[in-house]
């Protein structure tokens, strides 16, 4: 291969190892725990964090003797956790896992399935926070199949569904770069198995690319949601006067996709591809 032929190809790589490194900013940006300009100090945060963890110890101690007071520390630890993501502008997984452990130990379903739901976008491999996400859900009133499609979606794509962003990224890197590793000594090994090779890593390559990609538009388009309330009524329309869309209440918990914002009111798709509108009094935003 000529020089300038290498110097091409050099700069292909770079340009598409940059478009790697754009990608793992869309998609990783959020993953850390973030700082902005802080409305309080370091000191106050940590101070915070450990009366928090300290509250939630004491309540758990209390919860069969005492569970008035234990249900009270645990409210006072989840406003400590919440004012170092509000005030301190730090946001990660394990604060929101932890606010969410919190929320379903006072038996609040539907703020701890939206705050497991944020550390999801975050820690979302995490088995521990999997496993709780599961439960809660299994906890809930409202038992919504999701849509025949879906199902058949996350089957045939489960490593799309199953894997988070970091790590279909992770994957993606290691892939294309094997993949012009195995194209270069293509050029002086003249043997099958590098051009095998070549094949999957580009193969892998490619899916996960779409992949991410595929994740990026969705994340522009749709905004999940999570019912906070006891019980909410939802309508065929924005407001009170219309007629219920379903026989019963939905509850704490439902989760959904945002449709549609009107005032006051959301019109919401159901996993079972029903929709509604439903007060936005009722209901809280995952992202």
């Amino acid at each position: 291969m000529s020089l300038r032929n290498r110097t091409y190809t050099f700069i292909f790589i770079f340009c598409l190892m940059g478009i790697s490194v754009i990608l793992s900013q869309i998609f990783c940006s959020g993953a850390e725990a973030a700082k902005s300009s802080e409305a309080i100090t370091a000191e106050e945060i940590s101070s915070l964090f450990h009366e928090a963890n300290s509250m939630f110890s004491q309540a758990n101690k209390l919860s069969l003797s005492d569970p008035e007071k234990a249900t009270s520390l645990y409210k006072k630890s989840i406003l400590r956790f919440e004012r170092i993501i509000k005030d301190g502008g730090i946001e990660n997984g394990k604060l929101y896992y932890n606010i969410g452990n919190i929320y379903f130990r006072i038996k609040d379903i539907g703020r701890a399935i939206l705050n497991y739901r944020k550390a999801a976008q975050y820690i979302g491999n995490d088995i521990n926070l999997q496993k709780n996400l599961q439960f809660a859900r299994n906890t809930r009133k409202d038992q919504i199949e999701e849509k025949q499609e879906t199902k058949v979606l996350k089957t045939v794509f489960f490593w799309h569904y199953d894997l988070s962003a970091k790590t279909r990224l992770i994957l993606f890197t290691i892939s294309f770069g094997l993949l012009w590793l195995f194209a270069a000594a293509r050029i002086f090994i003249k043997k099958p198995f590098f051009k095998w090779a070549i094949s999957i890593t580009a193969a892998l390559s490619i899916m996960f690319t779409a992949s991410l990609l595929i994740e990026y538009i969705t994340l522009q388009k749709s905004i999940p949601g999570v019912i906070i309330s006891q019980e909410v009524i939802a309508r065929k329309g924005n407001s009170e006067s219309y007629k219920k869309s379903f026989r019963e209440p939905l509850h704490a918990g439902t989760e959904f996709t945002i449709l549609e914002n009107r005032g006051n009111w959301f019109r919401v798709e159901l996993p079972d591809a029903r929709t509604c509108w439903v007060p936005a009094s009722d209901i809280e935003q995952v992202r």
